[in-house]
């Protein structure tokens, strides 16, 4: 059989050999995670049931995955540009499988095994990882060499939100919002994303208002309990404590409250269901005006409750609220009266939205801009705490992203540019989107990878639903967390140099000034940038 010491930036199609050069060494920080892959060809019809062994000082830290290829039917979308793969692939490596005994081959295929070490004590130095395969009596040993620095990673300084859908959590596995088993089954993958990196939560203290046809519902979840009596409305927070609590206890830092008004133009107000006379029904919905007076006095009413209860909490200066979601150029009236109800009554929160159009913030209606990454410059010239996002439509320019067909360079890159444009957030919709789009039907995101034919493969969700209620990750969830300890490392770098040292630094040797549009696309030079970062650091 053939084998190949691969990095976490290859992705091993069955069908194609792997055009790189073997890996076989690497360094990192004590305090991170690493992971590097062993691609395999089993060559004789003999060799279909592979058995892996491994010995090393650290090995009790490492976790072997088998990566499984997952469908992947929407790879084109309009202005993609050439940083893909061929539109010819229908199958991609991306879900990351815990290996539990022997490994099953096909003869003439290659499978990869993702090897992920996560430090659970300080160790420094050069481990060695010695693997052997056996398969149809074959025997086959490879080696890898971790050499670990005696530095640790500061903590994380930047925000990242990964829109968290309670929603998909209770429909995939059918159970009911608040029930025992959701709890067990949130907090598990609560736990799982601040792993890989994000810190702040989408917290739908009402049911958010997201990806949601008008007229059309997505699935009822409420954090917060409202009571109408006359004109007055009462709140539980109850559910939202024992959420705000498990978030705190698994390491998130900051609370995205979910948005006040619809997405896309801030017209109505969200879903929320109130009991009114003993009997629990909407109360506010698209039916409702925006601006109208019942929803401004309801406003009105919550905002001192959810003021009041984060400030018990302790939790209040970590929280955001939100307007509406991606308003565009032709809507800045409507959503400035939206802005002008929430600034008047959520004035002493954090507030932040989507958008791509500078007037919205130059003309002072929200706090916070978290722009389209293609207009980062744009952006990053004119605002004070730069944030900035990407979604389905960011396939053209080589903007960075993580969908299926593109590679892992691509998805990685973003911890590098990051750091150059000194952002505060970043924000993505999709952590685990399993619905097609306007949240219309449930999907299995292990066949439908695309939300029904909407969005690019990979751009809706990073991990997947395993069973008893445990996430599994996508390889592509672990190689943008990467990248985050990339941005971690350079901001280390610089505590120890200079901004400007680092700086210099990540342009040495390139023509051009690396932006969003503008970086290497070889995974020679991301892993070879790392590379000196470690060795920087380690003087």
């Amino acid at each position: 059989m053939k084998t190949i010491l691969l990095s976490s930036l290859n992705k091993v199609f069955k069908d194609k050999e792997p055009n790189a050069t073997e890996f076989t060494s690497f360094s990192s920080l004590k305090n991170e995670n690493f992971s590097f892959q062993l691609a395999i060809l089993p060559e004789d019809e003999n060799q279909t049931v592979l058995n892996i062994k491994f010995s090393s000082p650290i090995a009790e830290d490492i976790t072997v995955y088998e990566v499984k290829n997952i469908p992947g039917a929407t790879t084109k979308y309009e202005n993609l540009d050439n940083f893909h793969y061929s539109q010819d692939i229908k199958e991609f490596p991306d879900l990351l499988m815990p290996v539990d005994g022997a490994v099953s081959l096909n003869n003439g295929e290659w499978t990869s095994l993702w090897f992920e070490y996560k430090p659970s004590k300080a160790v420094t130095g050069k481990q060695k990882i010695n693997i052997t395969l056996n398969a149809g009596g074959v025997a086959e040993e490879k080696e890898f060499e971790l050499d670990i620095i005696d530095a640790e990673l500061p903590e994380q300084e930047i925000l990242f939100t990964n829109w968290f859908h309670n929603d998909c959590l209770c429909t995939y596995y059918n159970v009911e919002p608040f029930s025992d088993e959701y709890w067990k089954i949130v907090e598990r993958f609560i736990k799982n994303a601040r792993e890989r990196g994000v810190n702040m939560l989408l917290t739908p203290v009402f049911t958010p208002p997201l990806d949601t046809e008008v007229g059309g519902e997505r699935p009822t979840f409420q954090l917060v309990g409202v009571k109408k009596q006359g004109d007055n409305y009462f709140f539980d927070f109850t559910n939202f404590r024992k959420y705000v609590d498990i978030s705190l206890r698994n390491g998130i830092a900051a609370f995205e409250i979910s948005h006040f008004f619809t997405q896309w133009g801030a017209e109505h107000a969200p879903k929320i269901v109130a009991e009114v006379d003993g009997e629990e029904k909407r109360i506010f919905g698209w039916e409702t005006e925006a601006s109208g007076e019942e929803y401004t006095h309801f406003l009105a009413q919550f905002s001192v409750a959810l003021r009041t209860e984060t400030e018990n909490l302790g939790i209040k200066d970590r929280c955001w609220v939100h307007v509406s979601d991606e308003p565009n150029e032709k809507q800045i009236e409507q959503y400035t009266k939206a802005a002008d109800i929430v600034k008047k009554y959520f004035s002493d929160f954090n507030s932040l939205d989507a958008l791509s159009d500078i007037r919205y913030y130059t003309n002072g209606l929200i706090k916070t801009p978290v722009c389209g990454e293609d207009e980062a410059d744009i952006f990053k010239a004119e605002v004070k705490n730069f944030w900035t996002y990407y979604c389905c439509t960011h396939v053209h320019n080589y903007l960075p992203n993580r969908m299926f067909a593109q590679p892992s360079v691509r998805n990685r890159i973003i911890g590098v540019l990051l750091y150059k444009y000194d952002a505060k957030g970043f924000l993505q919709w999709g952590h685990n989107f399993w619905y097609t789009q306007y949240s219309k039907q449930a999907i299995d995101p292990y066949k439908v990878t695309d939300a029904g034919g909407s969005f690019p493969s990979g751009d809706s969700f990073v991990v997947y639903p395993g069973k008893d209620g445990t996430p599994l990750n996508s390889l592509r969830h672990l190689v943008f967390a990467d990248a985050f300890q990339d941005l971690r490392a350079l901001k280390l770098l610089e505590s120890r140099t200079s901004r400007e040292y680092v700086l210099s630094l990540l342009e040495r040797d390139l023509d051009i000034p690396l932006t969003f549009r503008t970086y290497p696309h070889e995974q020679s030079w991301l892993l070879n940038l790392r590379k000196r970062i470690n060795e920087e650091i380690s003087k």
